[in-house]
C-alpha cells in the first residue's frame, strides 16, 4: 500500500516536471528575447596604432565590458593589418546582452608600467546591431576599427522599437503565469484522478475477497450439515 503510493506520487511529479518543461519551451519560443541572452561575437579588427614604447615589442590587446573578465585578443600583434575572425574561437564570445540594457565596454592595450592604455570605450547596447542586420561597426580615429556580430540583438532591438513592446512584454508574463497556473491545475487534477481510481480498485479487490472468503465460508457449513 505504502509502496503503491510512492510509486503514485514519483509518477505525478515526473508528469508536473514533463509539463513544466514543455510550457518554458513554449515560451521561449514565443518570447525568446525575454530570457535569452543575445552573444556579441567579434567579426573583424583594425588597430591603427599601439601604445608600447618599444618599437620591437608585441602589444596585448583586450576587450572589457564593466563588471565583466577582460578577453585578451591573442591574434592582435600589429597595426595597420584587419584581422579577421571565425566567431568560434576559444576566446569567443566577447560578451552578451540579456535584455536591452547597454554596456560600458572598450578595447584597451595592457601597460606592465602605468594603467592600461585605452583605444576607445562606449556605451555598448543591442539598438546598436538594428539598422545593419545583426552587425555593428565601431571606428575610433588614429585607433581602430572593429566589426561586431550579433544576430539575436537585432531581433530584440526590433521588438523593443515598437509601440506597444513594453505592452507586448507584460502579455507575455501574463500569458506564462496563465499557462503554469493551469498546468499546476491540470497536474493536480490528473494526480487526483489517478489516486482516486487506485482507492476504488483497492476497495473493489477488497469486496470481492471478502465475497470469495464468504462464500468459502457457506460452503464449510453446507459440509458440515451433510
Amino acid at each position: 500500500m505504502v509502496t503503491q503510493l510512492v510509486m503514485s506520487i514519483r509518477s505525478s511529479l515526473n508528469s508536473k516536471a514533463s509539463c513544466v518543461f514543455l510550457v518554458f519551451f513554449i515560451f521561449l519560443n514565443c518570447f525568446p528575447g525575454f530570457v535569452l541572452t543575445a552573444v556579441v561575437t567579434l567579426d573583424s579588427i583594425e588597430i591603427y596604432t599601439t601604445h608600447e614604447w618599444m618599437p620591437d615589442s608585441k602589444p596585448t590587446v583586450y576587450f572589457q565590458c564593466k563588471g565583466e573578465k577582460k578577453t585578451i585578443l591573442p591574434d592582435v600583434k600589429r597595426a595597420d593589418y584587419m584581422y579577421s575572425f571565425k566567431n568560434e574561437e576559444s576566446w569567443q564570445p566577447l560578451t552578451d546582452f540579456s535584455g536591452q540594457k547597454c554596456k560600458r565596454c572598450g578595447f584597451y592595450e595592457e601597460d606592465m608600467i602605468k594603467s592600461d592604455d585605452v583605444f576607445d570605450e562606449w556605451e555598448f547596447c543591442p539598438s546598436d546591431f538594428k539598422a545593419t542586420k545583426g552587425k555593428y561597426v565601431r571606428e575610433k580615429k588614429k585607433e581602430f576599427k572593429a566589426t561586431f556580430l550579433c544576430p539575436e540583438c537585432k531581433s530584440e532591438a526590433s521588438s523593443s522599437s515598437t509601440p506597444h513592446g513594453e505592452e507586448g512584454w507584460n502579455v507575455g508574463v501574463i500569458i506564462l503565469i496563465t499557462v503554469l497556473a493551469s498546468t499546476v491545475l491540470i497536474v493536480g487534477g490528473v494526480a487526483a484522478y489517478r489516486y482516486w481510481q487506485k482507492k476504488r480498485r483497492e476497495k473493489e479487490q477488497a469486496r470481492f475477497l471478502k465475497l470469495f472468503e464468504d462464500g468459502d465460508d457457506i460452503e464449510d457449513e453446507l459440509g458440515l450439515g451433510m
